[in-house]
């Protein structure tokens, strides 16, 4: 049996389908209704990243080592944080970050290790790491006590939601009183920022899926933040009367690079025009706006049509700079996106980046994507036949 724990993107998508399973809505095939929704709302995520490397035998001590503050002490060699970050108990913040990246971040103040505990009736909440880079804010927070129940995040619905639904067992089984509720679950959290509430249109929340008894939190799409701020983390826990509150300094060398173009390419009835290009240390950010009907190749006719437009960031090396989360629509194409994508970071003294827009092939049939491979454990290998349109290609120089 598959007992890894849920990354919190797909966790989100659980919590939708199950909604949308609980409404009145009229329903044919459930699964069509569904994916129908979620393609109207937002892309069915899937991760760019695969699975972290087997446990090292010095898993144990390293982690007791970064427990002990070591990272936010700022003593971490390239070698360290090499082997953390393929160590799964480290968590997601690192994940996908180089040995360089994790030393930057943690020099110019974008990584730190608070290492902040509160504890009410027997169970343990630590802000173990937060990261603040000028594009997004991750944060994770670890759970101790004993008999703490399988994955972290509260599977409960509220006792007074009014939604209804044919599976009344469904409901019977997650509907239950707070006095009732087993012990431990996160419940979601409030963040405040100089003790405002974060803007941000993204919030993802959930499991951490490589760090056991760890949920972890992160700000997609910000707006303006300071450099310098206070950061109020409040969560509540199930069969815990008193909340959680972390409150920390965050203060950052903000060394960010800011390009808005505002340069358009065009293919036919297609265009696109990139309105900002935001470079850290630790993300690179794409926004831009697109219109008009997707291009089809000869391949992409009949029983195969193309996907909405993605765009690869291409550095001046010829290294693609991989997409934080990647998303499939389950529908036509529509004529006019707005994109604001997470990707990994620029290499110091990259001159210029590419930008190179690209369609998958699918069978509109059944939504099937030409070229997907995924492992024997559903791991995504490749995404499908990418068809990259050379017309739309835009090179952007970086103001370094």
């Amino acid at each position: 049996m598959d007992n890894r724990p849920t990354p919190p993107y797909e966790r989100e998508l659980n919590q939708l389908e199950n909604w949308i399973n609980e409404s009145v809505m009229p329903r044919g095939s459930m699964s069509d209704q569904i994916m129908k929704k979620i393609g109207e709302r937002t892309m069915q995520r899937k991760t760019t990243k695969s699975k972290l490397a087997k446990r090292a035998v010095v898993a144990a001590s390293v982690v007791g080592i970064l427990g002990a503050g070591v990272v936010g002490a700022g003593f971490v060699s390239p070698t360290m944080a090499a082997t953390l970050k393929q160590i799964p108990g480290i968590g997601s913040i690192f994940y996908g970050l180089s040995a360089d990246e994790i030393q930057t971040a943690v020099d110019k103040g974008i990584l730190s290790h608070p290492n902040e505990s509160v504890t009410h009736d027997g169970i343990t909440l630590t802000l173990s790491d937060v990261l603040y880079d000028g594009t997004r804010l991750s944060f994770s927070i670890e759970r101790k006590g004993e008999n703490m129940p399988e994955g972290s995040m509260s599977p409960y619905i509220p006792m007074d939601s009014k939604t209804e639904s044919k599976d009344k067992e469904w409901i019977k089984k997650h509907k239950v009183p707070e006095k009732d509720q087993l012990k431990g679950y996160f419940k979601h959290p409030e963040v405040l920022i100089n003790g405002k509430k974060v803007d941000s249109k993204q919030f993802i929340f959930g499991d951490d899926p490589h760090k056991n008894n760890s949920v972890m939190g992160e700000f997609l799409q910000l707006g303006s933040l300071p450099d310098e701020f206070e950061l109020t983390v409040r969560t509540s826990m199930t069969g815990v009367d008193e909340p959680y509150e972390f409150k920390v300094p965050v203060k950052i060398d903000n060394t960010m690079i800011v390009v808005q173009p505002n340069e358009t390419k065009t293919s036919g009835s297609f265009s696109y025009t990139v309105k900002e290009l935001k470079s850290t240390s630790t993300t690179t950010r794409l926004v831009l706006d697109s219109t008009g009907e997707v291009p089809a190749s000869p391949e992409q006719t009949g029983e195969y049509a193309p996907t909405m437009m993605y765009y690869d960031i291409v550095d001046d090396q010829g290294n693609i700079l991989e997409q934080r989360q990647f998303g499939y629509f389950n529908s036509k194409p529509r004529t006019k996106y707005h994109v604001d994508e997470l990707y990994d970071a620029v290499k110091p003294n990259t001159k210029y980046v590419t930008i190179k827009p690209f369609t998958l092939t699918v069978k509109p049939a059944d939504w099937s994507i030409v070229g997907q491979v995924n492992d024997k454990v559903g791991n995504e290998v490749k995404k499908g036949d990418k068809t990259y349109i050379k017309e739309l290609e835009m090179e952007i120089p970086l103001k370094n």
